[in-house]
């Protein structure tokens, strides 16, 4: 879909349509999170309230994979790092 640039005071916006919108679930008010990449495309996301269960169950199943060892706490503490 080509989108038009239009100026919003003193920054410029794009439209986006209502099929757009709904499919991406968003409403008027809604945030969303624009990323560029190197290349110079621009991804919008639309904000999900932070969900403290799930992001607790994706912090214990990364640390799961992580097993602190024995040489590494005793690095730690040799580095005072603890």
């Amino acid at each position: 879909m080509r989108l038009q640039v239009a100026r919003w005071g003193n920054s410029l916006a794009v439209r986006l349509s209502a099929e757009y919108a709904r499919a991406a679930g968003l409403r008027e008010g809604d945030s969303v999170e624009a990323e560029m990449t190197p290349s110079g495309a621009i991804t919008l996301t639309p904000n999900q309230p932070f969900d403290k269960a799930a992001f607790l169950a994706r912090t214990r199943k990364q640390r799961a994979k992580m097993p602190m060892t024995e040489a590494t706490v005793e690095k730690m503490c040799q580095e005072a790092r603890y």
